[in-house]
């Protein structure tokens, strides 16, 4: 049986240069392999609770010591906080709701689930991939070939998801399950830093920094060009467990 990992991780987040609520929220449960970014929509009081309903659902939740299990539970804690956030919208009649980008990991295996913008990155052998695909409306004409990449940036359509916590009766999650090897890092984000900071850049910062200074320097890198949104990043790197000598 392969033994669990250690993990040295580090978060930040912050209102921007714009903004005058930060409607971000992330969490951080080490101990039990979960991490995870909200980014909240709906106006600044509705997007700030919607974010938090979320992240205190999961806060709250029992997580089962097996992958499977876990995964379980974190979706029907986001299903309850879909729940929540739609019936708020629906008695406001406006729409309220949230992204959410999840990484929960067990022993040498990990999933990552999400819903809208806010992205995970994986850097594995010095590369950096991305594990999610943005739900918005660009990204599906990006797929569809209607638009390039570089169009897609600058397009006025690039805020309007297609897919989010709380806009719908039902949560419709995509999953994303693979292997960990030690010395991976994991990038947790909301897209005020993606807007602002390219995955260049991103995966540049990672390699040469250790994950609490590669986070705070993201922010700090999204702040200095003038973020116009949120920005909320969590590095988590993974390495072997400390071998303790008896």
């Amino acid at each position: 049986m392969q033994s669990s990992l250690r993990y040295e991780q580090g978060s930040c987040s912050d209102v921007g240069c714009v903004r005058l609520v930060n409607e971000d929220s992330h969490l951080v449960r080490e101990r039990d392999g979960l991490w995870l970014v909200a980014d909240g929509m709906g106006g600044h009081s509705n997007g700030r609770w919607a974010s938090s309903e979320i992240a205190a659902s999961l806060h709250d939740a029992w997580l089962p010591s097996d992958l499977e299990g876990a995964l379980v539970a974190t979706e029907a804690a986001l299903a309850r906080a879909n729940d929540s956030i739609y019936r708020a919208g629906r008695r406001e009649n406006k729409v309220i709701g949230s992204t959410v980008a999840a990484l929960l990991i067990r022993a040498r295996r990990f999933v990552v689930l999400w819903a809208g913008d806010s992205r995970v990155y994986r850097m594995s052998n010095e590369v950096l991939s991305l594990l999610t695909t943005d739900h918005s409306q660009v990204e599906q004409l990006v797929i569809a070939g209607l638009l390039s990449r570089e169009e897609a940036e600058d397009h006025p359509m690039a805020h309007m998801l297609s897919r989010a916590v709380g806009v719908r009766p039902e949560l419709t999650l995509d999953l994303r399950h693979g292997d960990v090897l030690p010395s991976d890092v994991f990038v947790l984000c909301s897209d005020g830093l993606t807007r602002t900071v390219h995955d260049t850049e991103i995966e540049a910062l990672v390699r040469q920094s250790a994950p609490r200074a590669a986070a705070a320097r993201l922010v700090e890198l999204a702040l200095e060009r003038g973020a116009a949104d949120n920005v909320t990043v969590i590095v988590v790197g993974c390495n072997e467990p400390t071998l303790v000598a008896r």
